[in-house]
């Protein structure tokens, strides 16, 4: 079975730039419903509005970051069971391990490409 392109995703990074490039791998992937959030507080508004299968946040953002955002989102009743890919450019071990005590379901250091995009979402949506 093939992962489910039609699910809309929700990409959380307060740099455009990350913001495409999230966006546009995804496109190579065939996931057309994909929306953006500069941080975190945007990000729960549309999570709110839209049921997203998957959300990919970056750590590091102002005034709320992922990992803040992610608690947020495992603490909320209608929203906890949303997949969640934490992102960020550094791999230290105490983040990881925050990151999966929040819940995070995934993890990916950056730089990545297509195919390690593909293989982590694989992971947490189930194929």
């Amino acid at each position: 079975m093939a992962l489910d392109t039609s699910m809309p995703i929700l990409v959380v990074d307060d740099y455009q730039t990350m913001v495409r490039i999230i966006k546009n791998l995804l496109k190579q992937l065939g996931f057309e419903d994909v929306d953006d959030a500069a941080d975190g507080t945007a990000a729960l508004g549309k999570l709110k509005e839209k049921k997203y299968g998957l959300v990919i946040s970056d750590w590091n953002m102002e005034p709320m970051t992922g990992y803040e955002l992610l608690r947020h989102v495992r603490s909320d009743d209608g929203l906890r069971s949303t997949p969640f890919i934490m992102v960020t450019a550094e791999s230290k071990t105490e983040n990881v391990i925050a990151a999966k005590k929040a819940g995070v379901n995934n993890y990916i250091v950056k730089p990545f490409n297509a195919q390690t995009l593909k293989a982590k979402i694989e992971a947490v949506v189930g194929i």
